[in-house]
């Protein structure tokens, strides 16, 4: 029986050489049992995760046979439609990748597909954790890394989209130097410095090509390793529920059921990107052809999260500023710098200060170990689909020419509605989510005031059909009682002689208080204990008829 639970030496000897050196034992023994909360959202980042590393895998490959120079070359591949035209040899050698290179079009597109997924599970993940509230004490260093995160993996989608060297990325290359330029003061040293002189210049594609592979992935690694050592430290936040607290953690231990798992959705993640890149073709680049600064193709959309971008673009009206009352003396083209900078601007930073702006609303400094309902705080649910609409509709409208040419609408029709809409459906979102929310309070409220419905139809005395109610199971109910008021100021109030509290005083300090007022506190509060339902509300004293 001994012998059965020795260990082999072939695990012994080196764990004993490297725990007698590192002295990693204990390590390993405290950490291989940390317990991870269960529940599907958590997926999402590591979605993200595993995508990010199929992304290296790919990139490493591709990397072997592209050539980053924009040099002229004539094409001699095996596409015969476009022997014999002139190119960059960075078109080429994608071509050649896609044709020649054995397996070089499959690892193309999964490393394209990989690209997309990264982008939107790191999106979605972050609606989690701001919707769910993920981002509180002591979590709020976690989410600003994220949202870094976030900001670094759309520029490394705009610097790859742009390698090949096609006529589709390089008219958002165009678009690229439009907004560049068009900054104040810097805008031409800019568009200088990244194109090597005048647009396209000769430099472009071998810069990006070190910002792709070598600046931003690095950044991203030591961000993603920061972000991970970090939630390993602080632990997941959990769901309410019958067990646990803010101060305990129920889950599964990280060996072996959390590795398991990790390690089938690793296949998993690779298996569906391998999938997509064999079944559904993505940027076909040799339809395209090489790009030349003369050439515009119609219809050209970018990859999806550069399509606020473009609608951004295409709804701004011609607004332009001339400084001392002439062009030749400084022109700021707000056409081009409202769109480029403003939505994205004011979307990313707002979810990088939310925690800290939330803190200074509600006063709340206390640590946070639960992820809550977004129907508990309806305002800020309210606030995060506001700029989910916000960046829908400026998404949509990047193919108001495409919606015009295929529904048959004027495309100066699609642009002034667009131009309504965005203001106006943000602003309905934030209501209709709002009332939503309180909807959603009620029902829990109903749920624990009066029970669920049992099935069990009884009839009444006076002749009227009931569904009896049963008290909800116990962790439906420990669920929905992990429901916490939103917090808000304390002392808020001012005294009996009419002077607010310290910090309340001033244009700055009553605003916070209105603020706290409206954002903090119960809106639908809970009732104690479980009602008798339906029955008893009708009578005490009737006899139920069956």
């Amino acid at each position: 029986m001994n012998e059965l639970k020795a260990i082999p030496k072939a695990v012994s000897s080196p764990s004993n050489f490297l725990d007698e050196r590192l002295g990693m034992a204990n390590f390993l023994k405290r950490n291989m049992r940390k317990i991870f909360p269960d529940h599907w959202t958590f997926l999402l980042g590591e979605i993200a995760l595993y995508a990010f590393v199929l992304l290296l895998l790919t990139g490493t490959f591709l990397t072997f046979w592209f050539k980053p120079s924009m040099a002229e070359i004539v094409y001699d591949g095996s596409y015969a439609p476009l022997k014999g035209v002139m190119m960059s040899e960075a078109y080429a050698s994608s071509l050649e990748l896609s044709f020649d290179v054995r397996g070089g079009l499959l690892v193309r597109q999964m490393h394209h597909w990989a690209a997309l997924i990264f982008v939107a599970s790191t999106i979605v993940h972050a609606l989690r954790v701001f919707f769910t509230g993920a981002y509180r004490k002591p979590r709020e260093l976690n989410h600003v890394i994220g949202v870094l995160l976030l900001t670094l993996a759309l520029l490394e989608g705009l610097t790859g989209y742009s390698l090949p060297d096609d006529l589709l990325s390089g008219a958002g290359l165009r678009i690229t130097q439009g907004v560049l330029v068009s900054l104040p003061l810097v805008g031409t040293y800019a568009s200088f410095f990244l194109f090597g002189g005048e647009y396209p210049g000769g430099d472009v594609i071998s810069r990006f090509f070190s910002l792709h592979i070598l600046l931003i992935p690095g950044i991203i690694l030591a961000l993603v390793t920061a972000h991970l050592v970090l939630m390993w430290m602080q632990k997941h936040t959990q769901m309410a529920g019958k067990t646990q607290t803010n101060k305990n953690v129920v889950g599964a231990p990280f060996y072996p059921a959390f590795m398991a798992k990790a390690g089938a959705y690793v296949l998993f993640t690779f298996g569906v990107i391998a999938g997509l890149a064999t079944f559904a073709q993505i940027n076909p680049i040799w339809l395209f052809g090489p790009y030349t600064p003369a050439d515009v193709s119609a219809g050209s959309q970018p990859d999806f999260y550069m399509g606020f971008l473009e609608g951004a673009l295409r709804i701004m009206g011609p607004w332009e500023i001339n400084l001392f009352g002439t062009a030749h003396a400084g022109t700021l083209p707000l056409n081009v710098i409202i769109p480029a900078l403003v939505p994205l601007g004011v979307v990313l930073t707002g979810l990088a200060l939310y925690p800290f702006l939330e803190q200074w609303v509600t006063g709340d400094k206390r640590e946070h170990n639960f992820a809550e309902r977004p129907r508990d705080n309806p305002h800020r649910t309210a606030i995060g689909m506001t700029a989910v609409v916000f960046y829908g509709v400026l998404w949509l409208l990047g193919a108001n020419d495409e919606i015009s040419a295929n529904f048959q609408i004027s495309l100066n029709v699609t642009t002034y509605a667009g131009r309504v809409l965005i203001f106006v459906a943000p602003a309905l979102a934030y209501l209709i989510t709002y009332r939503m929310c309180l909807g959603l309070q009620r029902y829990d409220a109903g749920t624990i005031s009066h029970g669920v419905e049992s099935g069990v139809i009884k009839r009444l005395p006076s002749g009227a059909f009931v569904e009896a109610h049963v008290p909800a199971a116990d962790d439906i109910e420990a669920h929905v009682r992990g429901k916490e008021p939103v917090p808000m100021l304390a002392a808020a109030e001012p005294d009996s002689a009419g002077i607010p509290p310290k910090g309340m005083r001033g244009p700055l300090g009553r605003l916070r208080g209105r603020m706290s007022k409206a954002y903090g506190g119960e809106k639908v509060p809970l009732d104690d204990g479980h009602g008798a339902g339906e029955l008893e509300r009708a009578g005490d004293d009737r006899t139920l008829i069956n």
